[in-house]
């Protein structure tokens, strides 16, 4: 049973009449009056278990974009059903007006719409519909919570994906110089030209050459068919916040950027969320499958508060990769972090594969070093400008080792990743 203000305002007005009548017998007469007002008008509230609720919400949505929750209420009772519906989801689904009055005639259905605007990663999963219904005289009526199953998977915001155009456009600018004629094994063929002075009689296309009435010779551009694998590490490191965010952020941020490049780039691109077990893969996709594998994998990323298995990550790549890759590293370059785990089994990767690092720095170090108003503040510059050193110092060993360290904002990670693999691949290093 569920009471309205009407009752609280009936139960008050029972005070005039004790004023003019003061007796014992009045509290109880009044009292009396106010049960059976409430208990009849409960018992004549429409049954919120007679109610039949389904509802209606998008499989995903990216954390930027709103979606709807929408409840359909049947009522299957034989009374009016005159109710407070609330749709209820977890803070982090932005559900702030889900409450909804309802009047749904006997044998008719109602519809209500409940608006989500995400602030997190991940699955939301909906909470039980409550249904409050009220009697005729609105005193009292009926409450129940429903289970009505609903799952909205939160993408990520992809907001790096602004820079995506200029970085297809440099890209379109190195397949232009390098649709060149390119000897030896391992090239794509390209096209095909008449043969000029100079020409290699090696390229000649034999059986072009009889069908026309000019020498003709193949020409070859890079293999496009490259590797690229991505390691998103979601160990403790990944968990430190960097202006008001997880550091897994700015790294899925930069994962999401890479791998729509290299996809546009004709690359074969991977992903493997690890720390010390596989967190989450993609595998064998290709073309517009693989933004939205991506998207679907990495919004269910999230830290874990154990140490990172440098180990384990060197056999995933072992396992993954059979020949020459790019292979990045979205992890910290936390010098604790890096000298105990990964500085040990790096020369395993960089023997065989290219290695790119990409660290998300913290802004607020950069700016305890400029601190000199007092004493703290000199204290605290002090150990900022020991934390750069020791980070450029282990960034230098790792450099030593053939990784491409790569350490900044995270506003700033994503489009500079895209500039380094750009850069390797003009220099033909991929």
């Amino acid at each position: 049973m569920a009471i309205t203000w009407r009752a609280v305002a009936l139960t008050a007005a029972g005070i005039v009449a004790v004023v003019l009548f003061p007796a014992t017998g009045t509290v109880l007469l009044w009292a009396v009056l106010v049960v059976v007002v409430v208990a009849l008008d409960a018992v004549l509230a429409a049954s919120p278990r007679q109610v039949a609720v389904s509802r209606e919400v998008p499989s995903s949505i990216r954390m930027s974009q709103t979606a709807r929750s929408t409840l359909t209420l049947t009522n299957l009772g034989r009374r009016r059903l005159r109710a407070l519906v609330r749709d209820a989801w977890p803070p982090s689904s932005g559900a702030d007006e889900n409450r909804h009055q309802v009047l749904v005639p006997r044998g008719e259905g109602r519809r209500v719409s409940t608006v989500l605007a995400p602030t997190r990663r991940g699955d939301a999963h909906a909470d039980r519909v409550t249904i409050r219904t009220v009697g005729p005289l609105g005193v009292a009526g009926r409450q129940a919570s429903l289970t009505v199953p609903g799952r909205l998977r939160v993408l990520p915001e992809f907001a790096s994906r602004k820079h995506l155009p200029s970085r297809l456009a440099r890209l379109r600018e190195l397949d232009g110089r390098a649709a060149v004629q390119v000897r030896g094994p391992g090239t794509e063929f390209d096209s095909l030209r008449e043969y000029v002075i100079g020409d290699d009689v090696r390229s000649i296309d034999w059986r072009a050459t009889a069908r026309r009435a000019d020498v003709v010779v193949r020409t070859w551009r890079p293999e496009r068919d490259r590797r690229v694998l991505i390691v998103l590490d979601t160990s403790r490191t990944s968990a430190v916040r960097v202006q008001d965010a997880p550091r897994i952020d700015a790294s899925i941020e930069a994962a999401l950027l890479l791998a729509a490049l290299a996809t546009r780039a004709g690359d074969r691109v991977e992903l493997i969320v690890y720390d010390r077990t596989v967190r989450g893969r993609v595998a064998g996709q290709s073309g517009p499958r693989v933004m939205p594998a991506f998207a679907d994998v990495l919004s269910l990323a999230e830290p874990q508060l154990i140490e990172a298995d440098w180990p384990g990550v060197v056999a995933q790549v072992r396992q993954r990769l059979s020949q020459r890759a790019l292979v990045v590293l979205l992890s910290a370059l936390d010098p604790a972090a890096v000298e105990h785990g990964l500085l040990g089994v790096v020369n395993q990767l960089t023997e065989r594969h290219q290695v790119v690092l990409a660290s998300v720095a913290d802004p607020e170090v950069d700016d305890l070093r400029t601190g000199r108003q007092d004493a703290a503040a000199m204290f605290d510059a002090a150990a900022a400008e020991r934390v750069g050193l020791e980070r450029a110092a282990v960034a230098a060993r790792l450099r030593q080792r053939g990784v491409e360290v790569l350490d900044a904002l995270p506003d700033d990670l994503a489009p500079q990743l895209a500039d380094r693999y750009l850069a390797l691949k003009a220099a033909g290093r991929l």
